[in-house]
């Protein structure tokens, strides 16, 4: 495995069925809906050009806005701040544009097969992304209360370290039925991932993910559960997640959603651009050659919302920064939820209490980033004493606590992720400016690397982000806390609208936070399909037989349903 701590499953045999992240809240396949040649479904012909607004440009809302151009409809995008949302990749001032930093989402698993729908569909490239021991990953340093380990495969690790491995695997298998649901989800079988799934989330609707660890006797031992927290499994280190609800956690190793990650060439935000300016070859009512971009007036979305409201024959009423008012029958909402109590003037009729509720509730995690462009992949030079890198990719309890070393090949410029933080690791860089936060992460990374003058290879100032700071996002993404559940499922389900009052229709919520597999972009392009099908089945609209939609199975496949009592 490639994981600094393996899943609980070693794949001996190849020819197994790939996993996808389609579950196993709502194990729908969204691969197989859009690679049907029948489509996504079709409007009555009289609701052609008919315009239904889009609220955030993100890639959620992109990909909404897509799919309803696709059927005739006119999406009018609204976007406070930039076209990509959280697919946000940015260079460095007087540098080679080669030269990127993926300031949100940067590696995405295979097991992301609507977004690898989308990637391929626009002629993207992926690369390995460089995760702890990694295949793509050369070398990795843990260094942890002062002491530093080189490894290029967990066997080059202390045994403390493999005994850890050993632990989440028999805390997955014992506690959460690892290799039964692995098996189900390979295999699809819906009835037999249902049946799993709702005693787990009866059982621990209720349970931190530290409290999952604390109640297995594999992970008696406090260091176990210390180093684990600090090194994690995958993507690195987990203790920012302990407070969350194990469910969470549990959506994201079933559905290796932490394994085998790759990053696109030349950064993610590439993406919804070129779907905002992609000519589709199969398009309804427009002519040949409309794409989204040109749909709107100057190429540019309208932009922030400002206001929504209901208004005579329940129509979605929007006012925009421009003080523009334009009125619709349908519109869909994809930012993050907590701009509806905020930043946006709302009526409370919108949507039913009990939804108001979910949204007051959702948790999000802060995130922080800090990049420098360095002349050349120094670290991929040997120490004359030990033969090793002389710098590796690097996970420490220190205030760096995960460095990431990005490079395209050993005579170009290069990038160094610094510092990727989470939580409360996040909110001790807020105060601090770019600079400062580089002087801090080089002291630190000093102290792990004596030999290694990393200032001497920058060559530009750093870039930065705080998530929890940006004004049209204040944090990076929904994590659900213990006891969460009935609210995620109120807004995940929110799409089924024939459920709800007549006047609280025709308006959908998608993104991110209202997906079950919240932090990677799976999930905010699940819910917007969801989403588009809710707009079509309003607009009195129908998929075709042989390719059934989300709204369509939703009986068959339905969240489980936890009493309110």
């Amino acid at each position: 495995m490639t994981s600094t701590v393996p899943n609980a499953v070693e794949h001996a045999d190849e020819q197994q069925p790939p996993i996808t992240m389609f579950g196993p809240d709502f194990p729908y396949a969204y691969d197989d809906f859009l690679a049907h040649p029948a489509g996504l479904g079709q409007i009555p012909a009289t609701e052609h050009g008919t315009e239904v607004a889009v609220i955030g440009g993100g890639l959620s809302g992109i990909v909404a806005a897509y799919e309803l151009m696709k059927m005739g409809l006119k999406p009018v995008v609204y976007e406070a701040d930039r076209i990509g949302g959280r697919l946000r990749t940015v260079g460095f001032e007087g540098c080679d544009d080669s030269l990127t930093a993926e300031m949100g989402a940067m590696r995405f698993p295979p097991s992301s097969t609507a977004l690898q729908h989308y990637i391929d569909m626009v002629g993207l490239e992926t690369r390995p992304f460089p995760n702890p021991l990694a295949e793509a990953t050369p070398s990795t340093v843990v260094d942890l209360k002062g002491e530093s380990h080189y490894a290029e495969t967990i066997a080059d690790l202390p045994q403390v370290y493999r005994d850890v491995a050993e632990a989440w695997n028999k805390c997955l298998e014992e506690g959460a039925d690892f290799s039964d649901m692995n098996r189900a989800m390979r295999e699809r079988d819906v009835p037999r991932i249902r049946e799993i799934w709702a005693k787990l989330v009866e059982k621990l609707d209720n349970q931190t993910f530290y409290g999952f660890l604390c109640d297995s006797e594999a992970f008696k031992s406090f260091r176990h559960r210390e180093i684990f927290g600090q090194v994690g499994f995958g993507t690195g280190g987990w203790d920012t997640d302990f407070p969350n609800s194990i469910l969470e956690i549990l959506r994201v190793v079933y559905t290796e959603a932490d394994d085998h990650h790759r990053g696109i060439v030349g950064g993610s935000q590439q993406l919804p651009l070129r779907l905002w300016e992609r000519e589709p070859e199969k398009i309804v009512h427009w002519p040949y050659g409309t794409s989204l971009k040109t749909l709107h007036r100057d190429g540019e979305p309208r932009p922030a919302v400002t206001r929504l409201h209901r208004t005579a024959g329940n129509r979605i009423t929007v006012t925009d920064a421009n003080g523009d008012i334009r009125t619709y029958q349908a519109a869909i909402f994809t930012a993050q939820s907590w701009m509806l109590l905020s930043k946006i003037a709302c009526d409370d009729s919108l949507f039913p209490i009990d939804h108001w509720t979910a949204i007051e509730r959702t948790h999000y995690m802060e995130s922080s980033k800090l990049f420098v462009p360095v002349d050349r992949p120094f670290w991929l030079d040997k120490d004359e004493e030990t033969g090793r890198d002389v710098m590796s990719m690097t996970l420490t309890d220190r205030m760096t606590r995960g460095t990431y070393l990005l490079d395209d090949g050993p005579d170009k410029p290069a990038v160094i992720c610094l510092s990727y933080t989470w939580c409360d690791d996040s909110l001790k860089w807020l105060p601090l400016s770019a600079s400062e936060r580089m002087e801090v992460m080089l002291k630190s990374l000093g102290e792990i690397y004596p030999k290694v003058d990393i200032r001497k290879h920058v060559i530009g100032n750093p870039v930065t982000v705080s998530w929890e700071n940006e004004p049209y996002f204040m944090g990076a993404f929904k994590a659900n806390l213990p006891g969460h559940y009935r609210y995620q499922r109120r807004l995940f389900t929110h799409f089924m609208q024939d459920r709800l009052a007549e006047d609280k229709r025709g308006i959908f919520l998608a993104g991110d936070d209202i997906s079950w597999t919240a932090g990677w972009a799976e999930g905010a392009i699940q819910t917007a399909l969801n989403a588009v099908w809710g707009v079509m089945h309003h607009f009195g609209g129908e998929t075709d037989p042989t390719n059934p939609g989300p709204g369509d199975v939703y009986d068959e496949i339905a969240p489980v349903e936890l009493p309110e009592d």
